[in-house]
């Protein structure tokens, strides 16, 4: 595939076209969240039976991600990416259609695998394509793909699942999966010079497959999302099943890292986090998962289970945070990082996301307003747009050549697995600190204090104005759901302070990202074909 054999593209087309279903692969991570009890009700089966669904797509999308840089180097990227788009294009099709729940969740997990691939394999080919002074810009599009779908899949899900139906949250993808392959298969060429880097690489490094990595792979992060997926709805370590999840992840990833290490060709390229930039990227894209995904579940959950919002209103509290990075993410990728340090720009970044999480759990509250909430995810998201494109591009500075496809790989896998993390830990603290402070407000709430007196017979004697039967006793009820809510707001609060300090404690990490010159020019770099 040299320069001669292939028209010249505009490489901002070709970043477009390998966007697009990256896009439709991260929505799927979220859009059927939404819908589970339309799902269950439609193929007859529980709610909890339904979010199979769920958990089957993660697991398997978290077991192919890390060995989709090794498949990226071996095949093509090109050829590796077309296959991911047709898999996953496919098996959305079988989903739309699957007559019982085995089989949409067998669906699920074909999908997972297809799409496993896709961000990655976009990263890495963006790495290739564009020289590091013009990755900044070209990683904005591709950061709205990965950061914008999340926020806008639950909101998509509900409006889909509402007017039409739950199959059309699958079957949607068929059409841009369709038209992705045809715009690839024409415009999308590996350039020419990151090929020869592979090819190199093969020869030096052979073929084989890493039969024991791959095994220790799939046991150690499968077992690892289904601990950190399934441990709230199990109550984790109190199940045997969620006991023997942790025991085996544990046990399969320290054997990965020792086997891995030691291979000449490793399936899952561990040896790059012994790069101290590289691991300190990878660190930060994990503390940017982990924020990202855990504050996207716990502001719907907030507003519709404390406020009494719909499911329709938290979305769109969501969603003009994800508007936001439209314009954000261009500004920052076109130049703030063409005149500063990336790595100072992560620094303001976790400084404006720690004051925008100590805001929220300054101003969160059973009073809270809608454009209270919806200006705090703004402000918030203005944050993250400052870390995700400079991450990036820190994790590709200092790498070895030809390893763009393997570090691309690592580096998904970081925020996925800071998701599914930030997600699990983020519900189990509200879950469990809620419990707390309910435990101690109802000390608080007695028959005997005059002040519960006093609202009791206030209550009691609203209700009875109203028809009420047993008025008393509705009135004891009420004061018991305003306790819950009060301790709700309590464990939220809490959880959005505990994320800033978080946040705070990750800044001496930045001091081993690279010192990069924003003003430098690249003599190479690759043209995009």
């Amino acid at each position: 595939m040299s320069s001669s054999e292939h028209p010249q593209i505009n490489p901002w087309l070709v970043t477009v076209v390998i966007s697009m279903a990256t896009f439709m692969e991260v929505l799927d991570t979220s859009v059927a969240n939404v819908s589970l009890g339309h799902i269950a009700g439609g193929l007859a089966s529980s709610q909890d039976e339904a979010t199979w669904v769920l958990t089957t797509y993660l697991v398997a999308n978290a077991i192919m991600m890390p060995i989709s840089g090794w498949l990226g180097t071996v095949f093509g990227l090109k050829r590796f990416y077309m296959v991911c788009v047709a898999l996953f294009t496919a098996s959305s099709l079988l989903c739309g259609m699957a007559p019982s729940l085995d089989l949409l969740v067998f669906f699920r997990v074909v999908q997972g695998i297809g799409g496993a691939g896709m961000a990655p394999v976009v990263q890495a080919m963006l790495a290739d394509i564009f020289p590091p002074e013009k990755r900044g810009m070209a990683f904005s599009v591709y950061g709205l793909a990965v950061v914008f779908a999340p926020a806008i899949g639950p909101t998509l899900g509900g409006w889909i699942t509402d007017n039409y139906s739950w199959r059309w949250i699958f079957l949607v993808n068929i059409p841009v999966g369709i038209i992705s392959l045809i715009l690839t298969a024409a415009l999308v060429h590996e350039p020419e010079k990151a090929r020869l880097e592979r090819a190199r690489y093969r020869e030096q490094h052979g073929t084989r497959v890493d039969g024991l990595g791959f095994l220790l792979t799939v046991l150690g992060i499968g077992c690892l999302e289904m601990f950190v997926d399934r441990g709230q709805r199990e109550d984790w370590f109190s199940s045997p099943f969620i006991t023997t999840m942790a025991i085996v992840s544990a046990t399969s990833l320290i054997a990965l890292v020792w086997w891995e290490s030691r291979q000449r060709n490793p399936i899952v390229d561990l040896p790059l986090l012994k790069i101290p930039s590289f691991f300190a990227s990878f660190a930060a894209m994990f503390a940017l998962g982990f924020v990202l995904f855990g504050s996207t579940a716990l502001l719907p959950q907030f507003l519709e289970q404390l406020l009494g919002y719909t499911a329709e209103q938290s979305g769109l509290a969501l969603t003009a945070g994800g508007i936001v990075m439209i314009f954000m993410m261009p500004l920052v990728g076109g130049i703030f990082v063409r005149k500063f340090q990336a790595r100072h720009l992560v620094i303001v970044g976790l400084l404006m996301e720690a004051v925008s999480l100590f805001h929220m759990g300054a101003t969160f509250s059973l009073g809270l307003a809608f454009d209270q909430a919806l200006w705090a995810r703004i402000f918030q998201t203005l944050g993250l747009a400052f870390l995700f494109i400079p991450i990036m591009q820190c994790a590709y500075l200092q790498l070895p050549a030809g390893k763009n496809a393997n570090a691309a790989a690592l580096i998904n896998l970081a925020r996925n697995l800071g998701g599914s993390v930030g997600i699990a830990l983020t519900s189990t603290f509200v879950a469990q600190r809620s419990q707390l402070h309910q435990s101690r407000l109802v000390d608080h709430v007695s028959a005997y204090d005059p002040q519960t007196q006093g609202v009791l017979h206030q209550l009691g004697s609203f209700l009875t104005s109203h028809g009420a039967g047993d008025s008393q006793k509705e009135a004891l009820g009420m004061i018991y759901q305003m306790v819950q809510r009060q301790a709700g707001v309590l464990s939220y609060v809490e959880v959005f302070y505990l994320l800033a300090v978080a946040i705070l404690l990750l800044i001496p990490l930045t001091l081993l990202l690279p010192k990069n010159d924003p003003h430098a020019k690249s003599g190479g770099g690759a043209a995009a074909h």
